[in-house]
């Protein structure tokens, strides 16, 4: 099978186009033949490194945490799927040298997900990490819910920030689906578009309008929830527009790793900052994302997509370099790999 792999940290030039064995599924293993794998920002970041040059984890390593596509083989003692089994993967290559940028990918069972049938592979490798990051940054509100599903924030204002990114789109969408009014900012009309298409009620622009004014138009009582993709940036417009018991959900550090809070403000508020990495979440809620996330594709309610409000950048497999430096520099929308035939 051809795969992409690295040995040593760098930019994308480390990526090499290889030939290897299929590889055995062991126990609690699934095989998938991947259609389509996912490009995020953690996985250029990880191919990069903290410094160039330095040894991976392991000898070899295959990037990208999110795909879809066919089981192929099971291993012992997996139950609830089956050979020809359409799928969607989410972080295939954590803690393991393996992730999708191959033509076939051995991944814990419990990192496999069922792929409703009206869904394309397309879809399924753009869930993931941006869907369940987005999933969890609207599930850890003091009042609840844990769960999304229809009506689980009805009454509830959530502002996305940065509604136009991956985890913003899939925020903005998730949201929507449970009933919530959902308010994004964008940084221009292209984006505000995008953001529109995706479901947002109201958008934004934060270059050109005054942007606590705009949205405490919206929610004159403030909004409920909060997904943060710049704490930094945004810490003194969320402090004028948080809700008393509000949540601000941080999930990235875009703009600095350093933010400043007026203590005597956000204690009159009774608010709360909760800082969340998907790695580190733990099963439980990875399972729960799983799950919502799969009732909200069956439902229609996650999509990408120009029309959906996440334009689709593709590159075939020899060139998964080029979709690296693609996320790197910040093409708006999902950037995906082509890796195998979905009829194959």
């Amino acid at each position: 099978m051809r795969a992409i792999a690295y040995s040593e940290t760098g930019p994308s030039s480390v990526l090499q186009l290889v030939e290897r064995d299929i590889p055995e599924p062991g126990p609690g293993d699934v095989r998938v033949r991947i259609v389509v794998s996912g490009v995020n920002p953690t996985d250029w970041k990880a191919r990069a490194g903290a410094r160039a040059g330095r040894p991976t984890p392991f000898d070899e390593v295959v990037p990208n945490q999110d795909g879809a596509g066919v089981v192929d083989a099971v291993g012992d003692g997996v139950t609830g799927f089956a050979v020809g089994d359409r799928v969607w993967v989410f972080l295939a290559a954590h803690g393991r040298p393996s992730g999708t940028a191959q033509e076939f990918a051995v991944v814990p069972a419990s990192r496999v997900v069922q792929l409703p049938d009206a869904a394309g592979f397309e879809l399924g490798a753009s869930l993931g990490v941006p869907a369940m990051t987005a999933h969890r940054a609207l599930t850890v509100h003091e009042g609840g819910p844990t769960r999304l599903s229809p009506g689980a924030l009805d009454g509830r204002t959530v502002l996305v920030v940065g509604g136009a990114g991956a985890v913003g789109h899939a925020a903005i969408q998730l949201a929507r689906w449970a009933g919530a009014q959902v308010i994004t900012t964008v940084s221009s009309p292209e984006k505000a578009a995008l953001a529109t298409a995706a479901g947002a009620h109201h958008v934004v622009n934060y270059r050109t309008d005054d942007a606590a004014a705009a949205i405490r138009a919206i929610a004159p009582d403030g909004v409920d929830q909060v997904v943060e993709v710049s704490p930094a940036r945004n810490a003194a417009l969320n402090a004028r527009v948080i809700a008393n018991h509000g949540s601000i959900s941080v999930y990235a550090t875009d703009g600095g790793a350093e933010m400043t809070l007026d203590v005597r403000h956000h204690f009159s508020l009774n608010a709360r900052y909760q800082f969340l990495l998907l790695y580190t979440v733990g099963d439980a809620a990875l399972a729960a994302g799983a799950e919502d996330v799969t009732r909200a594709v069956e439902d229609g309610a996650l999509a990408v997509g120009e029309e959906a409000g996440l334009p689709l950048t593709r590159f075939p497999l020899e060139r998964t370099a080029e979709g690296h430096d693609a996320v790197e520099a910040g093409t708006v929308g999902k950037v995906l790999i082509d890796v195998g035939d979905a009829a194959s």
